[in-house]
């Protein structure tokens, strides 16, 4: 996507398969660009293999830059929470580990805040039938994946996975967030 001259932020999400959570956030008004890749772990560069066995301590994130004046961080928030199970640790569906643990990424104080503050209104709301497990910790590092996982829902969205997975994943954000989509 080109380059903008508006004010752009940074949001860095771990919330299980980044093929499934790239497919989401591309879809948003106001989101720039969305990289698939690693965040969270004391490997330098890490690869999908190394990050895939759980010894690197990354998780598989995506890395999405908005314009804040079109698209807030707490509405990111809010796509985070709702486009995947929050309450489950290490987990989502059939993909279990470490690198698909729920996870925000904090770029400053204020993303910390309201990441907080959004996750301690959801448990009390009980929206959720169980606690949510959401790390929320400091941005330390980056690392973008290798080439084939970025675009991957657009580039092979008729493969199995991505019809079972992925697609019913964006169906459902959809319909749900159909106001904040381009």
């Amino acid at each position: 996507m080109e380059p903008t001259n508006h004010k752009t932020e940074t949001a860095t999400f771990g919330e299980g398969c980044f093929w499934c959570t790239e497919a989401v956030y591309t879809r948003l008004k106001g989101v720039i660009s969305v990289t698939s890749g690693y965040a969270g772990g004391k490997v330098a560069n890490p690869t999908y293999e190394a990050v895939c066995t759980g010894t690197t301590g990354h998780a598989e994130v995506t890395q999405i830059v908005f314009e804040p004046d079109v698209i807030s961080f707490e509405e990111l928030l809010d796509v985070f929470w709702h486009s995947h199970d929050p309450t489950t640790l290490n987990r989502q569906g059939n993909d279990i580990g470490t690198q698909y643990r729920s996870a925000i990424f904090y770029h400053n104080e204020a993303q910390k805040a309201a990441a907080e503050k959004a996750k301690m209104e959801l448990n009390d709301s009980g929206e959720f039938n169980h606690p949510i497990v959401t790390e929320i910790v400091p941005f330390t590092n980056f690392y973008p994946a290798e080439d084939y996982h970025q675009d991957y829902f657009r580039l092979h969205g008729s493969a199995p996975y991505c019809q079972m997975v992925v697609k019913p994943k964006v169906d459902k954000f959809e319909k749900h967030f159909k106001d904040k989509l381009k």
